[in-house]
């Protein structure tokens, strides 16, 4: 629910957890959020709005009707299934993931690999030789699915579920989605562009995007309650900041796509900003 309806503003002081739980209970979509010294709900659709500031005066009253006084049903927990079914998108990217890393990790053929680089490529006498992309666009997007070792995609994996999962939740699948494809194509077009041809891959560029998405976004948008903690954000930063500095290569942790980073990073915080504005100026002519 990217943009809602408001249903209805009340202090911020002011207990909503019951009628939040009946809410529940009734499967109607919603989220609450602070603003301006209120708490703010929102619904999806003005049907709901009105029918919710109904039932909240009723609620408030005490004067529901019986069959909603009935305590609501146990609910399953949210971990297992349910929780990993809750971000489809960015499950289905780290499964990818997993998939170009077993493509490399069990030594499929120099061919297969050649599909999914930035450029193809192949050996010739002892060396490597590239070639163009053509018109094979879908190279844009494959080399974010390439994982050269058991760090690069059990850690691109954790931090693209603790990223993605949370924006995906908060703004829908297809939002996800689109995130994804233009944070890859650029982060791997400012790879290709400062490195030159190579063999470079992995989901870190838009692991970065989403890290700057989320910083930036939550911050103009308030509604958007998925910024990252100080921790993480001190954490990713000085990582990249380690990468830049070429300390990660001298420790041994072989060659880093710093231009992917940082395209991915400037990218999505480009597009927190342009998204969280609009969504703030959407908000506001709903209100």
């Amino acid at each position: 629910m990217a943009d809602g309806y408001i249903a209805l503003r009340v202090p911020a002081h002011e207990d909503l957890g019951g009628f939040v739980a009946l809410l529940r209970q009734q499967r109607v979509p919603h989220r609450v959020y602070e603003a301006a010294g209120e708490q703010v709900l929102e619904v999806a659709s003005a049907e709901h709005a009105r029918a919710v500031s109904k039932l909240f005066e009723a609620w408030r009253d005490n004067a529901l009707p019986d069959e909603l006084r009935s305590p609501p049903a146990r609910q399953a927990s949210p971990s297992g299934p349910p929780l990993l079914l809750s971000a489809p998108v960015t499950l289905a990217l780290i499964v990818l993931g997993i998939a170009g890393f077993l493509l490399v990790y069990l030594g499929a053929p120099v061919s297969w690999l050649s599909l999914f680089t930035f450029a193809p490529f192949e050996f010739a006498g002892g060396s490597i030789r590239f070639g163009d992309m053509g018109s094979q666009y879908w190279r844009l997007i494959t080399p974010a699915f390439l994982h050269f070792g058991w760090l690069h995609i059990v850690f691109n994996s954790l931090w693209l579920w603790e990223l993605g999962s949370r924006v995906e939740r908060t703004l829908g699948a297809a939002h996800m989605l689109g995130l994804f494809l233009v944070i890859a194509i650029v982060s791997n077009g400012s790879q290709y562009l400062f490195g030159g041809p190579s063999i470079f891959g992995g989901m870190s560029g838009v692991v970065y995007g989403l890290l700057g998405f989320s910083f930036v976004g939550a911050r103009l948008q308030p509604a958007w309650r998925f910024e990252p903690s100080a921790p993480i954000m001190l954490l990713m930063v000085g990582w990249l900041l380690l990468c830049l500095a070429g300390v990660i290569e001298v420790l041994g942790f072989g060659a880093i796509a710093n231009a992917a980073h940082v395209g991915g990073l400037l990218t999505g915080g480009v597009l927190g900003a342009v998204m969280a504005l609009l969504s703030v100026g959407l908000q506001r002519d709903r209100g």
